[in-house]
């Protein structure tokens, strides 16, 4: 390689230089059989060797060595941030690795023509820029010594891993859980929905349904991530029936996302902020995993925690707070032996569950608050049966908003839609919509037991 002797002057006439840059600090010209460079303005011209225009038959990998040993050189020099050189550089080098011997032709000239292009979308933001330059010259000379034509298919970008934030961890990860799960599982997460409202009803996350007295607090969750506390009381004066009057839910600290946020409603006061006013999860990177909506002022909220795939609603209709969540399968199995008692989990204690069929005279009659829940509810499932129960005990109509309400989360939530409705027979298990093949079963058993009869 030729040695180039430094100069106050251009070293030729007629070569080609890039004077409208003088003003960026970097100057770029060729003469002969050299690159040269001015840095800054007005210093002296230093000069360094580039490769001849031929090559040797009988060695054609060596062609390009020069200019990937010079660009892995220069993978190591300050650029500008707006100029993109050094991931063109980078895509070279790794797209031409891997390529040796007699064969390597057509790819080859595929990975110049694709480096070829990167630097021309890059071309604005890198004017001036010695590294740029070179770069554009080395691929003129190596498309001349591998006889590349300038057309002719490219290489699709290679995909770049995500880069850390300043902050230390992926953000396309760690704050929003259902990508992240599908990058680690290739599949999405799955999902489990738990409701309670009116007396309280509760659905737990497998789809069992109780109708609960409790009252006073307790938890409907206490896992490693959330913490759902219902405080009950009596729907009526001497009434057993309760209905839940206060929720706190709290969203426990994750310090790569979210500040602890403490969430608290009430009868007549459903605030769309947390207790400390904010409307998020605070000022960490991934603050805004946690938000919260306001659906119906005053009356529904929706609560996001993207960072744990959960949603959350809260909703007041008429004297009572209802509560649904749609939660990510591992965050709701995250807890331990101690934290076992959760109405999502478990249902209601046996002790306190109750029959829907009501009994002894209501502040309703029953075949009214069947007609007024029958508008809201067509499907007499589960809960067009607690819709009367609550009509019937409380003798608020109000509460048919409640199940109708409870009914549409579900819709929203329920990962499967077949299992929307339940319908069960006064305390008993619960029935799934019933299938042909369910019918079939049934009916020869239906048949023995006539025969037995008689």
């Amino acid at each position: 390689m030729p040695m180039c002797p430094p100069g106050k002057e251009l070293p030729a006439l007629g070569a080609r230089s890039f004077p409208e840059e003088a003003d960026t600090g970097k100057l770029l010209n060729e003469a002969g059989s050299c690159w040269w460079v001015r840095d800054p303005p007005g210093s002296a011209w230093m000069g360094m060797g580039r490769p001849t225009q031929s090559r040797s038959p009988g060695q054609p990998e060596n062609s390009g060595l020069f200019l990937r040993a010079f660009l892995l050189l220069l993978l190591c020099r300050h650029v500008s941030s707006q100029c993109k050189i050094l991931r063109c550089n980078s895509e070279y080098v790794a797209a031409t690795l891997h390529l040796r011997g007699p064969d390597r032709g057509a790819a080859f000239c595929t990975a110049l023509r694709s480096y070829s292009l990167c630097t021309r979308r890059t071309a604005r933001t890198c004017r001036g820029d010695l590294a740029f330059h070179s770069a554009v010259h080395g691929i003129e000379d190596l498309m001349i010594q591998n006889n590349c034509s300038k057309e002719g298919p490219t290489a699709p970008p290679r995909p770049r891993p995500p880069a850390p934030n300043p902050h230390g961890f992926e953000s396309l990860d760690i704050c929003d859980y259902e990508r992240s799960f599908l990058y680690k599982h290739g599949r999405p997460p799955g999902f489990q929905h738990c409701a309670a409202f009116g007396d309280p009803h509760i659905r737990t996350f497998h789809d069992d349904f109780h109708t609960c007295r409790v009252e006073g607090s307790w938890p409907l969750l206490d896992n490693d991530y959330l913490f759902v506390q219902a405080t009950s009381s009596p729907v009526a004066k001497g009434s057993n029936a309760t209905v839940t009057s206060k929720l706190t839910i709290i969203f426990k600290n994750m310090k790569e996302c979210i500040d602890q946020k403490v969430y608290q409603a009430e009868l007549d006061n459903v605030p769309a902020a947390f207790q400390d006013g904010s409307v998020n999860g605070g000022a960490r990177p991934g603050g805004s995993s946690l938000v919260i909506w306001e659906r119906s002022p005053g009356r529904h909220v929706e609560i996001r925690a993207d960072y744990i795939g959960t949603t959350i609603a809260v909703r007041q209709a008429g004297r009572q707070l209802s509560f649904s969540i749609r939660a990510a399968e591992e965050v709701a199995r995250a807890f331990t032996e101690e934290q076992d008692l959760q109405l999502c989990v478990g249902g209601c204690p046996h002790s306190q569950r109750m029959s829907r069929s009501p009994h002894g005279r209501g502040r309703v009659p029953a075949e009214t608050a069947q007609a007024l829940c029958r508008e809201m509810l067509p499907v007499e499932d589960v809960y067009f049966q607690s819709c009367v129960f609550d009509v019937v005990t409380s003798g608020d109509t109000n509460f048919t908003m409640a199940a109708r309400g409870a009914l549409e989360d579900a819709r929203l939530f329920l990962p499967n839609a077949e299992k929307l409705h339940i319908f069960q027979a006064g305390r008993g298990c619960p029935l799934a919509s019933p299938s042909p093949l369910l019918i079939l079963f049934l009916l020869p058993c239906g048949f023995w037991a006539v025969l037995l009869h008689f």
